[in-house]
């Protein structure tokens, strides 16, 4: 693949992105890089190499989930700012109609 002008306008339209002429010839020299990169590992013989689908063997370990209470009410509302009896007050967010 031939990394060219076109291609690069290509892909700074597709990514919102512009770039001055500086900026290309970089951008053109690093996916040229990135596409010699690929062509040496296209180059190796890969036949009998299983495809690696996990990094490690490590399995999770999952728990029960347990209900438990953490806090209290009151532990809870102790450092709650405003409040009305039961409930934590904060501003309103949505608007209404």
């Amino acid at each position: 693949m031939e990394v060219n002008n076109e291609l690069i306008d290509k892909l700074a339209v597709l990514a919102r992105l512009e770039f001055d002429d500086t900026s290309r010839e970089a951008i053109k020299k690093d996916l040229q890089n990135i596409l010699g990169f690929v062509e040496k590992i296209n180059e190796l013989q890969l036949d009998n190499v299983d495809a690696l689908i996990y990094i490690t063997d490590e399995v999770n370990v999952l728990r029960d989930d347990e209900v438990k209470q953490t806090i209290t009410h009151e532990e809870a509302m102790m450092n709650v700012p405003v409040k009305d009896s039961d409930y934590i007050k904060v501003p309103k967010v949505l608007k209404g109609k």
